[in-house]
């Protein structure tokens, strides 16, 4: 009897090894494929952010006094020369009184209206030389044909001053609007186109190698490609023209306008109200500075692709 009782016992129990085996193996097969879920990242509370914002509050104020220091330097100097003596404040007032100019021009509406002229004409100009500019670079870029073709032509222009060719402008379309716009046009053509072309030829030729090979068509090579690489490159030459922009129509506004920054000057300097003068200067330039970063925002939003350097 106990031969057969020994002989049945691992009869009965290799089917329950067995199927524990056989039960165990899916298991541990289904650990190993399935991804381990990754722990949820916690919702920071209102007050914990409001602490972030509150410790960071130091450093930011003092990135922002360093970034303002050679600003303030310039003001406290301008503020303090004319009332040493160190320079005649009949023709450079203290920083003061054009501060106080600019906001009796700000009062009675004249500061307004003339910014408002000088934006219009200067913001079409600058749109339509975009608009102009960026589709006709990348194509003479990118098509070799057409660069020797037009490369001639765009030399002759590029070196010829915008400014030299304002009498040209208002001989033939009058002093009105259209031969403002059209020098703001003309100036900033140049410096967006030349800088397009040249993003366009600089593009990395590996880039371009492996979107070959991947038997991209032109549009999607021109839009995966061509385009992101060249954004950089060609919006320095957008800020440069979105300077020239405002610096020519201010030139122009001063010969046959009645209206704009530029005949603001003009006038106030003919009436020698050197502080209205100075005030007129220094919305230029806030107005110049304002939209430069924002031109650096847009820059950054359509280039967030790249990596940016250590250090």
């Amino acid at each position: 009897m106990s031969p057969t009782t020994t002989g049945t016992a691992p009869e009965k129990t290799a089917p329950a090894d067995s199927s524990a085996r056989t039960a165990s193996a899916p298991a541990a097969h289904r650990t190993a494929d399935t991804p381990a879920k990754a722990p949820a990242r916690p919702v920071a509370s209102p007050s914990a952010r409001l602490l972030r914002a509150v410790r960071r509050l130091p450093y930011l104020l003092v990135h922002a006094a360093a970034r303002s220091a050679a600003v303030i330097a310039l003001l406290v100097l301008w503020e303090t020369a004319p009332r040493l003596g160190l320079v005649d404040r009949t023709f450079l007032p203290p920083f003061s009184e054009v501060a106080r100019a600019w906001w009796g021009l700000a009062g009675d509406g004249q500061l307004l209206d003339n910014t408002r002229a000088s934006l219009v004409r200067s913001f079409s100009g600058f749109g339509l030389a975009v608009a102009i500019a960026v589709p006709l670079g990348l194509l003479i870029g990118w098509y070799r044909p057409l660069a020797d073709l037009l490369g001639p032509l765009l030399e002759v222009f590029r070196n010829t001053a915008a400014l030299a060719l304002l009498p040209v402008f208002v001989l033939l379309l009058g002093i009105g609007e259209t031969s403002k716009i059209s020098i703001v046009v003309y100036a900033c053509t140049w410096p967006i186109l030349l800088n397009t072309i040249s993003a366009v030829r600089t593009v990395d030729p590996t880039l371009l190698k492996l979107a070959r090979s991947m038997d991209l068509s032109a549009p999607r090579l021109f839009q995966k490609v061509i385009l992101p690489s060249s954004v950089p490159v060609m919006f320095t030459g957008i800020r440069l023209a979105g300077a020239v922009s405002i610096l020519v129509l201010v030139a122009a506004e001063m010969i046959g306008a009645k209206a704009g920054l530029g005949y603001l000057i003009n006038a106030s300097q003919f009436n020698f109200a050197i502080p209205q003068m100075y005030a007129g200067i220094v919305t230029i330039s806030a107005i110049g500075v304002t939209f430069n970063q924002f031109l650096v925002a847009v820059e950054r939003r359509l280039s967030s692709w790249r990596v940016p350097l250590a250090g």
